[in-house]
C-alpha cells in the first residue's frame, strides 16, 4: 500500500487559487478512478474535479467553502503498489518483477489483494445515519430538479454514489418505495442552524453588495397593457410553435429592448467607476437572470440585436436549462451590456432590481394580471404588467430614464412596432 497525492488542477481563467463549494467524499471512502472529488467554485462557474487513481481516502485538505491555492494538494489516497508514480522505487520494482521460487524451481504466482466487492461498498454505504435539518445531501444539480419537482425531501433519500452521492437509480428506488409517514405531533421548537456563506452565494452576496455600494440607484416603475401583445403570442404559437418553439413574454421584451436602446445608446453601456469611462457598446448583450439550486445565475444572450424572435427565444431557453443543469460555461455568463430580470408568476406588482455591475440598467419584469381598466367611458378588462427599470444615476439622469421606459411601453401596447425595421 502507499500514498497517492491529487493536486488542485489549474482550472483557467489565470485565478491562482479557487474554493472548495462541496464535497462529494470524506475520509474513509473507497473511490474508483475518474469519481468526482469536490466541486471548485469559480467566479463564474462550478467546475468537478475527478481522482486520477483509485483507492481509499486519508486525508482532504479543507472544509467546504476555504480556499485553496492552485496545484496544492486536494486529497490523499491509501492505493495499492508504493503510491505516487513520481518517485518509483527501483528495488522494489525489480523484486516485483522477480517471480517467487520454490526450492523445485517451480513458478509460485504473487497473491494479489482481492478487490473489493461492490455489493459490500453498497452495504457499507446503506447504514447511514439520517441527516439533521441543517445537513446539505450530495446531489447533481439534475438529480436536485427532480426532487424538486417531485417534492422530495432528498435527505430521505439514500445515496448509493461515492460518499453516499444520490443519484437517479437512488431516487427512482425511493420513488418506487411509495412515501415516507413521519410523526404529526408539533412542539415547541429551539435553537437554530448557521449556515456558511459559500459557493455561488457566497459570489452573489459579493456581486450585490458592490452594485448597492458603488451604484447610486435611481428606479421607475410602469404600468403596461399586454393585451394585444398576449393575442398576438398566442396567434404566433399556435402558427409555429411545433416547428419553431413556443415563446414566452421575454424575446418579446429582448425585442423592445433591442429597439429601444437603438435610440438611448447609453443605456446599452458599462460604466468602469475606478477609470472613469462607460463604454456604449454596438452589440446588445442581454444578460438574463435565472435562478438556479445554487443561486441566481446570468446567463448572456449574446448579439441579441442580430437574432429573431424564435432564435433570441431557443437560445434563452437553452442557456436557461444549462444553467439550472449546472452545465453553463463561464463564456456564457460574461459579456451582457443590459440585463432583463423575471420572476415569471412568482413576480410581485413591483420590484426594485439591482443592477448587474458594471451595467447601467436593468429591466425588471412583473407578473401579469387582468385588471379593470377605465376607456374614457367604461372600464374594460385588459392584461397588465408592471416594468421595473433601475439606471446608475452617476450616468444615467432621470429624464433618459423615463424617456426609455416610455419607449418600452410604446413597443409592448403597440406589438406591430417590434417588427418596423429602424
Amino acid at each position: 500500500m502507499g500514498i497517492y497525492e491529487i493536486n488542485l488542477p489549474d482550472i483557467g481563467e489565470g485565478i491562482a487559487e479557487a474554493e472548495i463549494d462541496e464535497w462529494m467524499v470524506k475520509v474513509g471512502d473507497i473511490v474508483a478512478e475518474d469519481d468526482v472529488l469536490c466541486s471548485v467554485m469559480t467566479d463564474k462557474a462550478v467546475v468537478e474535479v475527478p481522482t486520477s487513481a483509485a483507492g481509499t481516502v486519508t486525508w482532504i485538505a479543507c472544509e467546504a467553502g476555504e480556499k485553496l491555492a492552485i496545484g496544492a494538494v486536494l486529497v490523499k489516497l491509501d492505493v495499492l503498489g508504493d503510491g505516487d508514480p513520481s518517485e518509483p522505487d527501483t528495488e522494489n520494482s525489480v523484486k516485483a518483477q522477480t517471480p517467487t521460487v520454490d526450492v523445485k524451481d517451480k513458478p509460485v504466482p504473487t497473491p494479489a489483494p482481492a478487490p473489493v466487492p461492490q455489493a459490500t461498498k453498497l452495504a457499507a454505504r446503506a447504514a447511514k445515519r439520517p441527516l439533521n435539518s441543517g445537513e446539505k445531501p450530495l446531489a447533481p444539480p439534475s438529480v436536485r430538479k427532480r426532487a424538486l419537482d417531485a417534492g422530495i425531501d432528498l435527505r430521505m433519500v439514500q445515496g448509493t454514489g461515492p460518499a453516499e452521492r444520490i443519484t437517479h437509480e437512488d431516487l427512482n428506488n425511493f420513488i418506487a418505495a411509495g412515501p415516507v409517514t413521519r410523526a404529526t405531533g408539533v412542539g415547541p421548537k429551539v435553537g437554530g442552524t448557521d449556515i456558511k456563506i459559500k459557493g455561488m452565494r457566497r459570489i452573489i452576496a459579493e456581486k450585490m453588495a458592490l452594485s448597492k455600494a458603488r451604484i447610486p440607484h435611481i428606479s421607475i416603475v410602469e404600468g403596461i397593457d399586454v393585451t394585444d401583445l398576449e393575442v398576438l403570442r398566442g396567434k404566433l404559437n399556435a402558427a409555429h410553435a411545433e416547428t419553431r418553439g413556443k415563446l414566452t413574454m421575454l424575446p418579446f421584451v429582448m425585442a423592445a429592448v433591442v429597439k429601444a436602446v437603438a435610440e438611448q445608446s447609453e443605456i446599452n453601456a458599462t460604466y468602469d467607476d475606478e477609470a472613469g469611462i462607460v463604454h456604449q457598446s454596438n452589440a446588445v448583450n442581454i444578460g438574463i437572470a435565472a435562478q438556479t439550486d445554487s443561486g441566481l445565475t446570468v446567463p448572456v444572450v449574446m448579439h441579441a440585436e442580430a437574432g429573431s424572435l424564435w432564435a433570441n427565444a431557443a437560445e434563452l431557453s437553452r442557456l436557461s436549462s444549462a444553467a439550472r443543469n449546472g452545465t453553463v460555461s463561464r463564456d456564457e455568463l460574461s459579456g451582457s451590456t443590459i440585463t432583463i430580470s423575471s420572476l415569471g408568476p412568482l413576480g410581485a406588482i413591483a420590484t426594485t432590481p439591482i443592477i448587474n455591475h458594471p451595467e447601467v440598467a436593468i429591466v425588471g419584469v412583473n407578473k401579469m394580471a387582468m385588471r379593470p381598466m377605465w376607456d374614457g367611458s367604461a372600464f374594460q378588462p385588459r392584461k397588465m404588467m408592471n416594468i421595473s427599470c433601475s439606471f446608475d444615476h452617476r450616468v444615467i439622469d432621470g429624464m433618459d430614464a423615463a424617456v426609455f421606459v416610455q419607449k418600452l411601453k410604446s413597443l409592448l401596447e403597440t406589438p406591430a412596432l417590434l417588427f418596423i425595421p429602424e
